[in-house]
């Protein structure tokens, strides 16, 4: 057989025509896939001359993303030997796992659940290959007669990527490919159809999987389609990678701010007010107000000057905006108002549409506008607590992290072209700084990109713009992670991504970058030369919005504040009731200094007491009896349990004091 030159990870080599990737990496168990020219493909494909190979290793991210496909066509296997007459939708691999959706008559319950687990064990001690073959539309629509989902896909498959979500595992451009798992008898036992790569056999799925809940979707993801049943599972290369995960989903679940919002009496959603909407009790507003005043304070310092705005406008300021042309589905429907009519029925005066705002920027463009500005008025950074309103859909509202009524902690920079690098870096760095003193210090950063399809403005300008929103988060040491697409339609921005106590990834603060609204509200300033010239605006939203930061920091917390941010951030609790006298004195000494304290004097027992307010996660308690009292001196208690006795009163006011200037955690 002729010799062949490749590319193998880098370093070129000859091989026999028609060699495999299972030939290529016979020694290398860890391979389970390849890199050919870019594209992934099954291990045992052949390779060419002149392709660049390189082996794929289960634990990539490519290697995670074929072990969790090749476990989702073992689900869906799994289903249809339990039910043969379930009908396949879509099995795609997502973060840390997979799902695949299924048409059943009745929902799947857990004991299904550990049924379906106990047929994928089988499955995969059974040690199937994944086999690949090339298959025309016709006689795929002919396998696939009893399947009416993936028939449909057939028809859809030049944009089956945009009318399902996952649909492009299975069918895309070009043509079609099914799968078939053959035992070791060599026969087809379950075929799928599928673009792959998968696993060369079930084997290597090995006791690192779990399925971990069930739940109901709509067909391509439309309330006009049938309702089918998803089934979620996770896969990882080791039983101990699994176990692992597992923890960090228990942890995430003891920290998920919904739970603690409602343990710790913070806030909660009404039914009466409607989806999405949080109202903040005596305790969550207490923390608000500090994450706020702390926050306007730096503001101040920093040179913004503090604005307000309405909470609903005429739609007119939407159209200039553009945000009716490009944003109108993420927003409320109009009131129509103003309009009056005869007694007859007739229209005497014209009504006109008003919206609820859900952004902030329009406003303080028309504050810009209010009045002639010069250069020397620049930058101007107008900052805002504004409350806006998004129509999201009822599937995806999640607590605060993701609500239809929200506060942004909004600011909009006006400046000259000269002064904007600067006043980028000025604002990232005052991001980054504010972010630290709320207890969030490892970060990276996320550049967001024109996106074709939906844009506003000139391309020269995007790409300026881009630019130097590049440069500014380059020169900030942190790491730089592209986001092709993701820019809102008027300008590029940088994400400020911060990742929480147990690991997970949060996107803070944005920067975004914009040339077009200034044009759009014909906002100008008189340059030094006697000139009329556009400002550059930007955009930054520092939280993203409060609601939503309080409950990453209720999570990242898990509820245990700092003492600063603590609504209680001291509890007195007397040994005994003759005691309390003495104990509000010491409060008294603690509220001259602004310290938010109460003195728990009921009639339970000193022990229920300490675990009532340790369960409340109160910083500090402070308890005092007889011998507290004649030396003057009262014994903390923290959070962990332990216990510091005998402490003088003023060096106990200093010791807490101290903790909230510097913004201890304890």
């Amino acid at each position: 057989m002729s010799q062949i030159s490749i590319v193998l990870n880098g370093t070129p080599t000859t091989v026999e025509g028609g060699t495999t990737g299972t030939e290529l990496f016979e020694s290398q168990r860890d391979i389970v896939a390849l890199r050919v020219n870019g594209e992934l493909k099954d291990l045992y494909a052949e390779v060419a001359d002149g392709d660049q190979v390189e082996g794929v290793e289960l634990t990539s991210d490519d290697g995670l993303m074929i072990l969790r496909h090749s476990t989702a066509h073992v689900l869906a296997q799994a289903v249809q030997r339990i039910n043969p007459e379930a009908k396949l939708g879509i099995g795609p691999p997502i973060r840390d796992g997979f799902y695949y959706d299924f048409d059943v008559e009745t929902p799947f319950t857990p004991e299904d659940l550990k049924a379906l687990q106990k047929e994928m064990v089988k499955i995969v001690k059974e040690g199937q290959r994944f086999q690949r073959r090339d298959i025309l539309d016709p006689d795929a629509e002919q396998e696939l007669a009893s399947e009416p989902y993936k028939l449909e896909l057939i028809g859809l498959k030049s944009n089956a990527s945009e009318a399902a979500e996952g649909a492009s595992v299975e069918v895309g451009d070009g043509g079609l490919t099914m799968y078939d798992n053959i035992n070791r008898r060599d026969e087809v036992v379950w075929t799928d159809l599928c673009r792959g790569p998968h696993l060369p056999s079930t084997k290597l799925i090995g006791n690192g999987f779990a399925l971990t809940r069930s739940a109901a979707a709509y067909w391509r993801g439309s309330e006009k389609n049938p309702m089918l049943q998803r089934v979620y599972g996770t896969a990882w290369p080791t039983k101990e990678e699994l176990r692992e995960y597992q923890e960090r989903i228990a942890e995430a679940e003891r920290r998920d701010h919904r739970r603690l919002g409602s343990e710790l009496d913070l806030f909660s959603f009404p039914d009466e007010i409607g989806s999405g909407l949080p109202v903040f009790h005596p305790k969550g507003a207490m923390i608000r107000m500090e994450m706020e005043d702390y926050s306007r304070r730096r503001h101040v310092e920093d040179g913004y000057c503090f604005v307000n705005s309405p909470h609903i406008t005429k739609a007119q300021l939407f159209q200039t905006s553009g945000h009716l042309d490009w944003y109108a589905e993420g927003m409320y429907p109009p009131m129509h108002v103003d309009e009056e009519r005869s007694a007859e029925g007739e229209i005497t005066r014209q009504g006109q549409d008003y919206y609820l705002k859900p952004m902030n920027c329009p406003m303080h463009n028309l504050i810009f506008r209010s009045r002639g500005r010069s250069y020397r008025d620049l930058p101007l950074r107008l900052f805002e607590f504004g409350t806006v309103y998004r129509y999201e859909k009822s599937g995806v509202v999640h607590g605060l992290t993701r609500a239809r009524g929200f506060t942004q902690d909004d600011a909009h920079i006006y400046c000259t072209r000269d002064q904007m690098k600067d006043e980028l870096t000025r604002v990232l760095e005052f991001v980054l700084d504010l972010l630290k003193d709320y207890g969030l210090n490892d970060f990276y950063l996320e550049l967001s990109t024109k996106n074709e399809e939906k844009y506003v403005g000139d391309d020269a300008v995007w790409e300026e713009a881009t630019r130097t929103l590049e440069e500014v988060a380059t020169a900030s040491g942190l790491e730089l992670v592209p986001d092709p697409g993701g820019a809102a339609f008027y300008g590029p921005k940088i994400s400020v991504q911060a990742r929480d106590a147990i690991g997970r990834t949060w996107q803070m603060s944005t920067i975004q970058l914009d040339f077009n609204l200034p044009e759009r509200f014909d906002l100008e300033y008189t340059a030094s030369d006697g000139s009329r010239q556009r400002p550059v605006m930007i955009h930054r939203a520092l939280f993203g919005s409060i609601e939503r930061f309080f409950g990453v920091l209720l999570e990242h917390y898990a509820g245990a504040f700092p003492v600063w941010l603590a609504p209680v951030q001291v509890v007195g609790i007397p040994v005994a009731g003759d005691f309390a006298p003495y104990l509000h004195e010491v409060a008294d000494k603690l509220r001259k200094r602004g310290v938010r304290v109460v003195i728990d004097d009921s009639d339970d027992r000193m022990q229920k007491k300490i675990r009532t307010h340790t369960k409340e996660k109160v910083p500090y308690l402070l308890i005092a009896g007889g011998e507290d009292q004649a030396n003057g001196a009262v014994s903390f208690r923290m959070r962990d349990g332990s216990q510091d006795n005998g402490i003088p009163v003023d060096e106990a006011v200093e010791r807490i004091v101290r903790s909230i200037a510097e913004k201890e955690q304890v």
